[in-house]
């Protein structure tokens, strides 16, 4: 079978329909805004590609101009999809592209008119896609292989534009929109289906590996509290507690939900839910940067600091026990005061292991609640 442009418009139209139902598929499943865009993006070209077979038959304006419009929505589709990945928002300005899509109607019928019409969507093109690449470069943190390949994809489609779009004007080629006519337009046809194929594989990669993340990091969480499970703390731990020194301390500080049972039997274990996770808010909030929080499991949690003092450390104690004792006040009435135990233990070099450490702050926990309840304790550096 021969790839005449008939040909060529025919395989991107099967192409992108393609393209189109997988991504909506995959957003269907996942929810992912960015693939609904790019999947009405590729429904647009495939109509587009259509379109653009009724140009032989004498619809000028529908198989050229609209056509060609239509091209550039799907790019600006893929460029709204994009930002939605990188949570960019776009200027206004970009809602400019359509007054240009609308000026090309006012180029007058003269010779070099296919010219003009294919530089003004080329140039268009090019700039849509390449802002998009420039939005899937890395913002400080190492990208997915799915959005590197995205990137770069896009890069060199819309670099393939621009050169289009300074060969129509610098070559002076003979071209026929109407009939296919150049060798830019054969090219940019047989780019065209290529650019579906790639642009289509690399959206669905990126999405892929997104959603691979997220599933790492639920398995990672303890679902009611969103803060670290004691799997992760063990992988994440060794990290944090090696850069123990004398100059710069570690602290761990184990914390205990008193007389919680109660607020359980006379309010429901939806009570206690709310405890945990109000506990957990309270934890989020004053969790210095690059320190570690997690839920061990029932109504205890845990704080590795990776720089601290005892007076900082019993400064945090103080500060949860106060905020949170108010508040379990202020939530559920019980015989006795809901309040939280602190036992907290520094130490000025890497301990043996996490569960060593555990140990040490256990015994400070142990000691605060012989102390009677509601209290930090810490023990002295080790």
């Amino acid at each position: 079978m021969a790839l005449d442009p008939s040909t060529i418009l025919v395989l991107s139209t099967a192409l992108a329909a393609a393209a189109a139902l997988y991504l909506a598929v995959e957003w269907a499943s996942v929810g992912e805004r960015s693939l609904l865009y790019w999947s009405a993006g590729f429904g647009v070209i495939a109509v587009g590609c259509v379109l653009a077979l009724l140009r032989s038959s004498g619809y000028l304006v529908v198989g050229i101009w609209f056509a060609n419009g239509l091209l550039i929505a799907a790019h600006w589709l893929f460029l709204a999809g994009v930002a939605r990945f990188t949570r960019t928002r776009l200027s206004r300005g970009w809602s400019l592209v359509a007054i240009a899509w609308l000026s090309m109607l006012l180029l007058p019928g003269a010779p070099w008119w296919s010219r003009g019409m294919l530089c003004v969507q080329s140039l268009l093109i090019a700039g849509i896609t390449l802002r998009a690449s420039f939005l899937l470069r890395p913002h400080g943190v190492s990208l997915s292989v799915g959005a590197v390949q995205l990137r770069y994809v896009l890069l060199v489609h819309g670099l393939f534009y621009l050169a289009k779009a300074l060969s129509v004007l610098a070559l002076g080629a003979s071209l026929d929109l109407a009939a296919f006519r150049g060798e830019v337009i054969q090219v940019s046809l047989v780019e065209g289906a290529m650019a579906i194929m790639l642009i289509a594989l690399s959206m669905t990669g990126t999405e892929r590996h997104r959603r691979e993340e997220r599933i790492e990091q639920l398995a990672a969480r303890d679902p009611l509290t969103a803060l670290f499970n004691r799997r992760a703390l063990d992988l994440r731990a060794p990290a944090l507690l090696e850069h123990a020194s004398a100059a710069s301390p570690g602290a761990l500080l184990l914390i205990d939900i008193d007389n919680f049972k109660q607020a359980n039997d006379l309010h429901g274990h939806s009570a206690g839910d709310k405890l945990l996770v109000a506990l957990s808010e309270m934890i989020r909030e004053v969790l210095p940067q690059g320190s570690l929080a997690a839920r061990l499991g029932g109504d205890e949690f845990v704080i590795l600091l990776r720089e601290a003092s005892g007076e900082a450390v019993v400064r945090l104690g103080n500060g949860l026990r106060e905020a949170f004792g108010q508040i379990a006040r202020e939530m559920f009435v019980t015989p006795k005061a809901v309040t939280l135990s602190v036992g907290a233990t520094l130490f000025e070099r890497p301990p043996a292991s996490l569960a060593a450490l555990l140990e040490l702050g256990d015994a400070a926990l142990y000691e605060s609640k012989r102390a009677g309840r509601d209290r930090v304790r810490v023990m002295p550096v080790g």
